[in-house]
């Protein structure tokens, strides 16, 4: 079980711009209200009360609070120096609450994932109409903000890597690239995780992939497991995750929104509506791998987390018959 939401939950504390600079930005000339990554170091004792509501739900692998956690996408808000910081951080607080639920059930092993989000900008696509050929950013430079980023969340204490959101395969080889250097630099082995975004019933991530190119354009990284979240709900990622289930030598992973945004942009699907959707997921064997994605909650996961616990006891019970 992964964990769900984070921005969803952040929400609900309707916080203030001076929660985004206590203690450390006070002085920064620009807004930081909405720059969530930056309450692991104003606001740790939030993220942590979030880290540990979904553990209580059930889940077992917890994504840190640094989807934008980047030189890269701090720059619209100048605080690229604050990059490591946020990375170090995350990792430590997501690293403090497992460590709580681990020792208080040492049969329930609890694991932080770094989260690696795309950055704001695209290596596959021109942002100018005008100039097809033109990119805002390079490899190399993408490179350099993600290796920053990891080394980040390795020494803050992250078991995993999650790459996720990726809606340009290229976006995703510059992490992936990134992530191989800084563990040969620092000598560690941790599992990746990587996971895709279809965009739209086109069935095909915004850079143009099928799932299944998506797949191919990854494999070479000997992952944990490759997936599919966000920009849709669970049922419209069912035939996506068929194609994963029938091609990946890995495990397979999905964490989708609670459906699609309402006029209001907010989620409609309850507990149940979507439990019942990741129903069909654990029955169909689509899965080894399930959360949620923007919308869910805390509530959301103990209903996938029940499903799963079921799920598991059967397999069990087949296996001793």
């Amino acid at each position: 079980m992964l964990d769900g939401a984070m921005g969803t939950m952040i929400q609900r504390y309707k916080l203030t711009e001076e929660d985004f600079r206590a203690g450390w930005f006070e002085d920064h000339p620009s807004p930081l209200k909405g720059n969530n990554d930056l309450l692991v170091l104003t606001r740790p004792e939030i993220i942590r009360e979030i880290h540990e509501a979904y553990l209580e739900a059930g889940a077992d692998i917890i994504e840190t609070n640094t989807f934008s956690g980047t030189t890269i996408a701090q720059a619209d808000y100048g605080l690229q120096k604050a990059a490591y910081d946020i990375n170090y951080y995350g990792a430590k607080v997501a690293r403090e609450a497992c460590d709580k639920f681990t020792a208080q059930d040492p049969s329930k092993p609890r694991f932080v994932a770094g989260s690696i989000g795309p950055t704001n900008m695209t290596l596959s696509i021109s942002p100018d109409v005008n100039d097809p050929g033109y990119r805002a950013i390079t490899f190399d430079q993408l490179v350099t903000a993600y290796k920053e980023q990891t080394k980040g969340l390795i020494e803050g204490g992250s078991d995993i890597l999650l790459v996720e959101t990726v809606f340009d395969t290229l976006n995703a080889k510059a992490a992936l690239f990134a992530i191989n250097e800084v563990q040969e630099e620092l000598g560690t082995d941790l599992p990746i995780m990587v996971s895709g975004t279809i965009t739209d019933a086109s069935g095909r991530t915004l850079s143009g992939q099928t799932a299944e190119a998506f797949l191919i354009s990854v494999e070479h990284a000997n992952l944990l497991s490759i997936g599919l979240n966000c920009a849709l709900g669970a049922n419209a990622l069912r035939p996506y995750l068929q194609v994963l289930k029938n091609k990946a030598p890995f495990f397979v992973s999905a964490h989708p929104n609670a459906g699609l945004p309402n006029e209001m942009g907010e989620y409609d699907e309850t507990p149940d509506i979507m439990g019942k959707q990741i129903k069909n997921f654990l029955d169909e064997g689509l899965v080894n791998i399930v959360g949620g994605c923007c919308g869910t909650t805390p509530e959301h996961i103990r209903a996938m987390a029940e499903l799963v616990s079921e799920k598991n006891k059967e397999h069990r019970s087949q296996i001793t018959d």
